[in-house]
């Protein structure tokens, strides 16, 4: 916060200079016979309208390069300035409290999720994975500059008392707090949940079974906007989408309009966006491509039929992503007709990297599919009642030009699509800069001219990239600024034209590879041997982040699937553990009198020898 309040110093200063020299020359009109020129009326505070994408990568989008088309979104783009070297956390929830705090994950308390967390870290400072007390929200201070508040979709930052949107700032809210939900009806994704835990106004409520969840989503956010007091005062709009999270559902109509868009398979997808990453200026003309990781199946090895089910996966994430862009039509029409548009901020981006579960292949997710009304049929795949994902091959397929995707601190896990547009942004720009999510809560207190400060909470620790938004800067940060993130051991230090990363198993080795950012974004080549002083300096500065930020170690053997699948089976047990345990005093009942009755009738025959 230090930095955006001296911003906001120096502005009220320049400022004053520039009345008290409007004062002058007022002072002198008369004297000369000449009427002092009638000042400007203050332009009204802009509006900010905040649009996550869930695991959507890089070159998703259309205007940087997807094979989904998304006009509206690119409409606003050309508007405005996207950023092609920006990156986030590799998880949902630790984006997400970045994104809404302008802190690091873990001075945020949300170090990881609670799906993959430890039992050795639950609770320990930074784990809580929700907002902590002394923590301060955009929608908070936002609120206290005169702004209404609301926020549509994904929340996962807590579901506890006080953890819910109403109590970090939010007017009015309708929240999922899970790190999914079926985009067609009230009910979960995946076992670690027993329900799709919707609330509104931080009280429970439910989904309208039967509707796409982008237009659920903005459905809300329209009404929220509707039902706002009649004054002048601006908005904050959150729009925390789904799409395209597991499950990747879409309207039919949709997909339909991608048949055969992907029948060249993953191999062909990766080769067609890294020759258009380079066309459109998002990697350098002589960047290698990235590598596939070796556990990846080569397209030409599956069947034809594997082969037409993996394809349509695909038809239906690109459907997904065009469904929601008309979603974000009707809101930018809304915001046309009530005159608003030109005065609003748009922020448009994703809170990590494509997802590469396969949760068919996990042992007795295809049972609780059937258990909980979901079908995987080639015929209907990702419409109502079908579960759908693309997996691992895809996911590093459409991470392109980066290396690996979700969970992992790799360039295809952290380096997601951000465009800004509105009052104060250069439009129609593309800009290199080092950008990072933290960066997104102070950029937007800049840019709407600056809000109360709130005692007794965390500095924000970003920076803001107004003056690049506005051309007045290359960048924010320098070359020895240095800038980490970590997320249940998967770790990243950039500083510089440089990135040491780490991540671990499956498709790591927990061991620290150091790669030039610019030059090499797929990270395919290991600098350490070449430039071990550069190593070092990163080593040292990382080892400098986790002491500020109380990263802990992972404990010995921690495997991430594992972690996963245990967690699971513990909430499961929470949820029908007195079933089971019924189930199981009945069993045990009626094996007493197999038992009993068996001995009995052998006591008998024995007698009657």
């Amino acid at each position: 916060m230090g930095k955006t309040n001296k911003l906001l110093s120096r502005w009220v200063r320049a400022a004053g200079l520039a009345l008290g020299g409007l004062a002058l020359l007022a002072g002198a009109g008369p004297a000369s016979g000449q009427a002092a020129a009638k000042p400007a009326a203050p332009k009204a505070k802009p509006n900010v309208v905040i649009i996550l994408f869930d695991d959507a990568a890089l070159m998703d989008l259309g205007i940087y390069g997807g094979e989904a088309k998304t006009p509206n979104i690119d409409a606003i783009a050309r508007r405005g300035t996207r950023f092609t070297r920006y990156a986030t956390s590799p998880l949902c929830s630790p984006s997400r409290a970045m994104l809404l705090t302008g802190l690091t994950n873990h001075q945020a308390g949300v170090a990881t999720i609670k799906e993959v967390l430890p039992k050795e870290h639950v609770g320990k400072p930074g784990y809580g994975l929700h907002l902590e007390p002394n923590v301060a929200t955009l929608p908070e201070r936002l609120r206290l500059a005169g702004y209404h508040t609301f926020m549509s979709g994904k929340w996962h930052l807590g579901d506890g008392p006080g953890q819910l949107p109403g109590s970090h700032g939010f007017d009015r809210s309708y929240a999922l707090d899970a790190s999914g939900a079926d985009n067609w009806d009230d009910k979960p994704y995946m076992p670690f949940y027993n329900e799709a835990p919707w609330f509104e106004d931080d009280k429970p409520t439910s989904y309208p079974s039967g509707q796409f969840s982008s237009t659920v989503i903005v459905n809300k956010m329209l009404s929220y906007l509707d039902a706002r007091p009649k004054d002048d005062k601006p908005f904050l709009a959150y729009v925390a989408l789904q799409a395209v999270h597991i499950p990747v559902q879409a309207p039919r109509e949709y997909t339909q309009k991608y048949a055969g868009r992907f029948d060249g398979g993953w191999d062909q997808l990766r080769k067609d966006r890294f020759e258009r990453a380079k066309a459109l200026g998002l990697v350098s003309k002589d960047a290698k491509a990235p590598a596939m990781h070796a556990s990846m199946r080569a397209w030409d090895s599956l069947s034809a039929d594997e082969k037409k089910m993996q394809a349509k996966a695909m038809e239906v994430y690109a459907g997904m992503i065009e469904a929601t862009d008309a979603e974000i039509g009707r809101l930018v029409a809304h915001l046309d007709k009530t005159g608003e548009l030109e005065n609003t901020i748009f922020v448009i981006t994703s809170d990590n990297g494509p997802e590469p579960s396969n949760p068919g292949g996990e042992r007795g997710f295809n049972l609780w599919m059937k258990t909980h009304g979901y079908t995987h049929d080639l015929a209907n795949l990702g419409e109502r009642g079908s579960h759908n994902w693309i997996g691992p091959e895809w996911a590093s397929a459409v991470a392109t030009p980066g290396y690996l995707f979700k969970f992992y601190t790799s360039s295809g896990g952290l380096h997601v699509p951000m465009l800004m547009a509105g009052p104060g942004i250069a439009a129609d720009k593309a800009v290199n800069a080092a950008a990072f999510v933290q960066d997104i809560t102070p950029t937007l207190i800049d840019l709407v001219g600056g809000a109360p400060a709130i005692a007794d909470t965390k500095p924000i620790s970003g920076r803001s990239l107004a003056p690049v938004l506005s051309g007045q800067a290359q960048a924010v940060y320098g070359p020895n600024d240095a800038v980490g993130v970590e997320v249940s051991g998967n770790a990243a230090i950039t500083k510089g034209d440089y990135t040491l990363v780490k991540y671990n198993p499956p498709y790591g080795d927990n061991q620290w590879r150091l790669y030039h950012v610019v030059n090499d974004p797929g990270q395919t080549t290991d600098l350490s041997q070449q430039l071990p002083e550069v190593r070092a300096d990163l080593e040292r500065a990382y080892a400098a982040y986790a002491k500020a930020n109380g990263v802990l170690e992972l404990p010995k053997g921690y495997k991430v699937q594992r972690q996963a699948a245990h967690n699971s089976i513990m909430r499961q047990l929470s949820f029908y553990g007195w079933q089971l345990a019924g189930l199981a005093l009945v069993l045990v009942l009626i094996l007493f009198g197999l038992i009993r009755g068996a001995l009995a009738l052998f006591s008998r025959k024995k007698k009657a020898a």
